[in-house]
């Protein structure tokens, strides 16, 4: 995605204490703990705002690429796009929930899946991490596909029934199938082992181009594939209320501001094993 603006200050999933608020802000009280997501802020008066589709507000503005983020001691944000946070989970923990767990949550609705289903997750990083705790609740068979052995670990380890690469045959077809890692060549891999009436959502905000598919062998049999294009607010509100309820157990690795540049490139390589949290410091 280009760069709407510079300079801009990134970080788009972020944790923190309320500092000061705006004149007629009610919602909040100096001191609350709050979380701020990638969607910043919609217009609220067009056909998508209108419908219950905010996600698709063509004014839609995000947090660390159209506002200043998270990387930074100190954010601003409108008073409606802050989401107040469940207790009992720490602020590292919470993190990642606030666009990996929120957008994989969105996901997994577009996903179709329904309780007691198959589902399979294609890569394994901040949000299938945390996917695979909702499916489990839902009492839902989880099939991992990823080539990275310590992401195969900690599938195994969150209940994955089993764990292969992209172009294993797995050992029952699945009903719904997510593919969080922007690899286009992994679509004809997951349409191939998704069921009949069985949906693939792409959870990418970047795909690589997508090879060409065989219809008879990806698309029939009414198999559809559905974009995610960022969520809305009442998912946010929907996850975090399930994140306490589950409760969601993020695995994190911690990293100073200063190391912020050595941090994205280990992200880059798949070297982070779960989800990145920088901590700011003032």
């Amino acid at each position: 995605m280009p760069l709407q603006r510079l300079p801009i200050i990134p970080g788009h999933q972020i944790v923190g204490k309320i500092v000061d608020q705006g004149p007629g802000v009610a919602r909040f009280q100096l001191g609350d703990r709050v979380g701020l997501a990638w969607l910043n802020q919609t217009c609220g008066h067009c056909k998508y705002c209108q419908s219950g589709r905010e996600n698709l507000c063509e004014s839609a503005q995000f947090t660390g690429l159209h506002r200043d983020g998270g990387y930074a001691e100190l954010v601003t944000a409108p008073a409606d796009f802050a989401y107040r946070l469940p207790e009992g989970i720490s602020d590292l923990g919470l993190a990642p929930l606030m666009c990996a767990g929120i957008i994989g949550y969105r996901a997994l609705k577009q996903s179709g899946l329904k309780p007691g289903q198959r589902l399979g997750l294609y890569g394994f990083g901040a949000s299938a991490h945390i996917v695979i705790q909702v499916a489990r609740y839902w009492g839902c068979e989880v099939l991992v596909f990823t080539r990275s052995p310590g992401h195969q670990e900690l599938a195994r380890k969150l209940g994955a029934a089993w764990v292969g690469r992209a172009e294993d045959t797995p050992p029952t077809r699945l009903d719904s199938a997510i593919i969080f890692a922007p690899a286009g060549n992994l679509v004809p891999e997951a349409l191939r082992v998704l069921d009949r009436g069985g949906t693939l959502a792409l959870a990418g905000i970047y795909l690589s181009p997508i090879p060409a598919l065989d219809y008879e062998k990806h698309l029939f049999y009414e198999k559809t594939v559905r974009s995610v294009t960022a969520s809305t607010r009442q998912d946010g509100q929907e996850f975090l209320q399930l994140a306490a309820q589950i409760p969601i157990h993020t695995k994190t690795q911690l990293f100073k501001l200063e190391e912020a540049n050595q941090t994205l490139q280990l992200l880059k390589a798949g070297k982070i094993n779960g989800a990145g949290v920088l901590a700011i410091k003032p």
